[in-house]
């Protein structure tokens, strides 16, 4: 008896225990889940984040003002360019013509009204001259002139001064001829200034569609520019705006650039959701409204100097974090 119970209880010794490792484990990790999840709340409670957010930037649509051949193409796809670099060149024999003949017709004009000024000087010395012929007459004894000689003295005042009068006439038509003629010259040059299609800002070409050889219409697109200046569009929801001030700091973290983070400050908040912008915006008044809440574009702008050492494009997805204010 005392054998059989010394081996039931040798038996019951051998069975294997239980084992802790597996609560331990799922302890660390609720912990940990507890922990990030904390973090996470802290972190929201000072920052306000969204992912909804890209780098936005100025667009430029490069396009002819002016109809005419393409003489030559100055740039490459993905060219940077500076502000006022030639980008495209016209053909500009005709507008060289034009610009030709205009300084021509100014300088006729402007010899015509030297020739309308002479005559009011000449006009002028006649009057002056009938008038002294007149003073000469009726300033000596009545008895050694006639009344036929004062009377075309005075003739003679008037005839001087209606010369007078048309010579400065002929001067204000040539005054008004000569500032035609200008404004003809000014658009000549304007039109041979069209011929040459420059950069508006600095930037990289995008999107070039034209060739040497071309013949392009007025407002044809050639190509696009990308403006080195980029910021931060970030749409947040309508009621993350409560802590975010202008000039509230920012983090930012590009998706093309992972283990960089850029500073940024808010530079302003759209005054009107991106729904009122959109092309059909929502019509609310049926009686099937449903409340959403609404995303607001805020502009953030870059004040890290590092932006320029990497290649942010408009377009590209971005995770701002704002810190709010307390």
């Amino acid at each position: 008896m005392q054998g059989a119970k010394f081996g039931e209880r040798r038996v019951a010794d051998e069975r294997p225990r239980k084992s802790l490792r597996p609560f331990i484990i799922l302890a660390v990790v609720l912990a940990v889940i507890t922990a990030v999840f904390g973090l996470y709340g802290w972190h929201n409670s000072y920052f306000a984040t969204t992912d909804d957010a890209e780098i936005d930037g100025n667009l430029y649509t490069i396009a002819a003002q002016i109809s005419g051949r393409v003489v030559s193409v100055q740039v490459a796809d993905n060219q940077h360019v500076s502000a006022g670099q030639l980008l495209v060149q016209l053909d500009d024999r005709d507008q060289r013509v034009a610009l030709l003949k205009a300084e021509a017709g100014q300088a006729q004009a402007q010899a015509g009204l030297a020739q309308d000024e002479a005559q009011v000087t000449e006009a002028d010395a006649g009057v002056t001259q009938a008038q002294s012929d007149y003073e000469r007459f009726t300033s000596v004894n009545p008895r050694a002139t006639t009344r036929q000689q004062v009377d075309a003295a005075t003739a003679s005042i008037t005839t001087a001064k209606a010369k007078l009068s048309a010579a400065q006439a002929a001067v204000q038509s040539g005054q008004a001829n000569l500032a035609a003629a200008g404004a003809v010259l000014a658009d000549a040059q304007l039109q041979l200034s069209y011929t040459q299609i420059t950069a508006p800002a600095a930037g990289h070409v995008a999107l070039k569609t034209v060739q040497p050889g071309n013949v392009v219409a007025a407002g044809t697109a050639m190509m696009s520019l990308v403006s080195d200046e980029v910021w931060v569009t970030a749409n947040y929801k309508e009621t993350q705006l409560d802590g975010i001030r202008l000039g509230a700091t920012a983090d930012i973290s590009v998706d093309a650039v992972p283990g960089v983070t850029f500073k940024a400050r808010v530079n302003s908040v759209q005054y009107g959701t991106g729904a009122v912008f959109s092309l059909l915006p929502a019509q609310n008044a049926t009686g099937n409204y449903i409340k959403v809440i609404q995303r607001v574009p805020v502009k953030l702008v870059f004040t890290d100097n590092r932006v320029q050492k990497y290649l942010l494009a408009p377009g590209m997805s971005v995770e701002p974090s704002i810190r709010i204010a307390p």
